[in-house]
């Protein structure tokens, strides 16, 4: 890819080591898992983010949450080539020295009940991205999926109030519509969508309407491409080209600046075609070249992220 670099704003590789301890993150012979060490290097990776996420069968605490930063720790961070980041300054070093950045972040705070105490320590931890909700409701704030579609409680807003304080960034991709604008209006920093696409290609729930690109792109934000088929394209199934047209459908939005990657690998069964892995995100830059400049590439790539990230990480 001509010395291209990748960040990737969303994967769910924890998930699936809280569930499955023995798996290697550096070196998967079983095949489990999509992102692996062998994998990011293949596509350049300069940086990619775990998410946490604590399935429903699992208890609503913290200590779920602690062990996937335990495992964050001991089995991403800690493998050869991967540098913690925590602030502007390890976004730099990754680039200079040709390392692949890890961002820890958590897809749905239930388990944090609202205290705030328990935010800061996990701040202090590394977290350094938070979506307030997975798909349904919680204490903070409906999701995408929650059928009376409510907006933020008040624990929610002095939820959003707290992580401006931190300099946490706040993830709206699982948010309900309301919960959304509600956000939008608490919020004093930049909103990130990690891996949502647009309604207006692909009419599904979990996708950003265009008032909520054109909020996004106002306030700075970035917006994840993301290649979860039915998020895509509306019968699954999807190709390479259907991505494309999410690209462009944001791009007319104004959006060209504040598109980044948001794959939501290991955390989908099934994939675009074309797109199973890091290792193929080469088949999205082969489409991404016929279509646009070198500039305008790089940029959804890896660097309109690496802007985003060396401005509003905490120093």
């Amino acid at each position: 890819m001509n010395g291209y670099r990748t960040a990737d704003f969303h994967c769910d590789v924890l998930w699936k080591l809280l569930d499955n301890p023995e798996l290697s993150f550096a070196d998967d012979e079983t095949n489990k898992l999509d992102v692996t060490l062998p994998r990011l290097r293949h596509a350049r990776a300069l940086l990619q983010t775990f998410a946490i996420y604590i399935p429903e069968r699992m208890e609503k605490t913290v200590v779920p949450i602690l062990h996937s930063i335990d495992l964050f720790h001991r089995k991403i961070v800690a493998a050869p080539g991967m540098r913690f980041v925590r602030g502007p300054e390890d976004m730099r070093i990754a680039r200079e020295n040709g390392e692949i950045g890890a961002l820890l972040s958590l897809e749905g705070a239930d388990g944090l009940q609202g205290d705030l105490a328990l935010l800061r320590v996990l701040f202090e931890l590394g977290l350094r991205a938070v979506g307030l909700t997975w798909n349904n409701a919680n204490w903070g704030a409906d999701g995408a999926m929650e059928p009376r579609g409510g907006g933020l409680t008040g624990k929610g807003r002095s939820f959003v109030e707290e992580c401006n304080k931190l300099g946490i960034l706040l993830d709206v991709s699982h948010l309900s519509q309301q919960s959304f604008w509600d956000m939008a209006d608490v919020t004093k920093r930049p909103l990130i969508a990690s891996h949502s696409n647009t309604q207006t290609i692909c009419s599904h729930p979990r996708n950003l309407c265009d008032d909520q690109v054109r909020a996004i792109i106002a306030m700075d934000g970035l917006i994840g491409l993301t290649y979860v088929p039915q998020f895509v394209r509306a019968d699954g199934k999807a190709g390479v080209d259907d991505v494309l047209r999410h690209v462009e459908h944001i791009c007319g939005l104004g959006g060209a600046n504040h598109l980044m990657l948001g794959s939501d690998f290991d955390g989908i069964d099934n994939h675009v075609v074309g797109l199973s892995h890091p290792g193929e995100v080469y088949n999205l830059y082969d489409s991404l070249v016929k279509r646009y400049s070198d500039e305008q590439v790089k940029a959804i790539f890896a660097e309109n992220t690496y802007r985003f990230l060396t401005t509003y990480l905490p120093n």
